[in-house]
């Protein structure tokens, strides 16, 4: 994996065979737009360009700062 690349995965959809989906966790955007650039990824891209339907690329930003499964576990724990 590269640097700052925390999980990956894909998987293909039950419904259709046709749907795929990736899955990346970064620990920063810096790492991302890093890996956006790198060789493998322009290959990605020029695979994706080929497709014969349009594709959906979704980014969704999540932020934990230190000591939020804390507050989280205290939050549930007193209704």
């Amino acid at each position: 994996m590269e640097k700052g690349c925390q999980h990956c995965e894909s998987s293909q959809s039950i419904e259709d065979e046709n749907r795929l989906f990736l899955l990346e966790e970064w620990d920063t955007r810096k790492n991302l737009m890093e890996h956006e650039k790198s060789e493998h990824f322009k290959v990605l891209r020029g695979e994706l360009s080929i497709l014969t339907e349009l594709y959906e690329r979704t980014f969704n930003t999540e932020f934990h700062s230190k000591g939020i499964e804390e507050i989280l576990a205290m939050q549930l724990s007193h209704p």
